[in-house]
């Protein structure tokens, strides 16, 4: 069965809408939900925070490098069948992983884990581009806002909760349900979005060509750069809040949960203002930038507050600030970044995927430079990050966009 065109009843667009959400959210919870667990694993596996935080690392670059993989491939193949094959390695991943007897074999089973969680982080963007254009992509890839938010909300929940009558092992078998749960609604309720007279050639050197062709697209490469650095800011956060929140502010797995469970529901409530507000009140360039300054705002108040020692309440606030704008980025950005490479859907979501993953583990890394995760450390890294998301989208990367199109 092929989907011909978007799905006009609001029954089959919310089912969609839940099927790609999900998908898309993927590897945001997989990583959320056993960040309040990463202080009994470091304990239980006998090895040190940084090696339990290699795991997160490792993930995110398989994360990465499976999304430049799967993406060309489904231009020339369909996003369905590497969609069915990517969530059968995740099951199995995550099964590996909650059998791991060492943290060697803990990342062995989370590179399999990312390699599959890939695929359906990178075909839910390219099926939205197959069906969608224009405003009407934008306001869709916002509603994908609302389960990409709820992810962060429900997954450090759960884990948490998990915890508190049984180990972190737990956290994993959970994954490998909801990844059968996700394989199973793909088979019966997501037909092929890819028309075989839209897919492209299997050649290894038209594929080089695209890239070649998005990494010439200087309107491609501003938004696809200003979204990897904004996930680089949020990753900054996801990657450190559980040692400072617990370790340096004293808050429970439980606590720690709930702070991180609320600033996902401001990423969901800011996803559905993008969809009211974009092409309404302002269009996607205006919300992109003025998101990304409240960005760079809440990450100058998350560093002051760790320097001089402000308050925790304070603290939080400024994090809700900075982690919320995440649902208007990237709902803006994408459909910007995707707007005119209808053809090349797959690949040029999985280059977008790549450097959002390769700068956010980069991110992560400089961040524990020090040996150890800070407050301060945290704080400096999403400053760096947001001011340098807000900067690509300056006058003067403008000017010589628009210069050189006209000319």
């Amino acid at each position: 069965m092929l989907i011909t065109k978007a799905p006009a009843q609001p029954g089959h667009r919310a089912r969609l809408a839940l099927i790609l959400g999900s998908l898309s959210a993927f590897g945001a919870l997989t990583i959320d939900m056993y960040l309040p667990a990463m202080p009994g694993m470091a304990h239980e596996l006998h090895t040190s925070a940084l090696l339990v935080q290699l795991t997160l690392t490792v993930f995110v670059v398989g994360l990465a490098v499976g999304q430049v993989i799967v993406g060309p491939l489904s231009d020339t193949w369909g996003r369905r069948r590497p969609l069915l094959a990517g969530l059968t390695l995740y099951v199995a991943g995550s099964l590996w992983c909650a059998l791991a007897p060492t943290v060697g074999w803990l990342l062995g089973g989370r590179i399999l884990q990312s390699l599959g969680a890939a695929a359906g982080t990178v075909l839910a963007r390219a099926v939205v581009r197959d069906l969608f254009e224009g405003t009407a992509m934008t306001r869709f890839f916002s509603s994908l806002m609302v389960v990409n938010g709820v992810a962060p909300i429900v997954a450090p929940v759960i884990g948490g909760q998990l915890l508190a009558f049984a180990t972190w092992r737990a956290v994993f078998l959970v994954l490998a349900g909801i990844g059968a749960t996700l394989l199973l609604a793909v088979v019966f309720s997501l037909p092929e979005s890819l028309p075989t007279d839209r897919r492209a050639p299997a050649d290894p050197r038209a594929t080089l060509r695209t890239f070649r062709t998005l990494g010439a697209d200087q309107h491609y490469l501003r938004h696809v750069v200003a979204a990897a650095l904004m996930f680089a800011t949020v990753f900054a956060y996801i990657s450190g809040s559980s040692f400072v929140l617990q370790d340096a502010y004293g808050l429970s797995a439980q606590q720690f949960s709930v702070v991180f469970g609320l600033n996902g529901l401001g990423i969901v409530v800011f996803g559905q203002v993008s969809a009211m507000l974009v092409g309404r009140v302002a269009d996607e360039r205006r919300l992109l930038r003025i998101s990304l300054s409240v960005t760079a705002l809440g990450s100058a108040g998350v560093l002051a507050c760790a320097v001089a020692r402000l308050p925790l309440p304070l603290l939080l606030v400024c994090l809700f600030l900075a982690v919320s704008m995440l649902g208007i980025v990237l709902a803006n950005a994408t459909s910007l970044a995707l707007a005119g490479h209808g053809s090349a859907a797959g690949a040029a979501s999985s280059l977008q995927g790549l450097l959002q993953f390769l700068v956010g583990s980069l991110a992560a890394a400089a961040m524990s430079l020090s040996g150890h995760v800070t407050a301060v450390a945290m704080g400096a890294t999403m400053v760096v990050c947001s001011a340098a998301a807000l900067t690509v989208l300056t006058k003067p990367w403008r000017y010589w966009v628009y210069d050189r199109c006209d000319r």
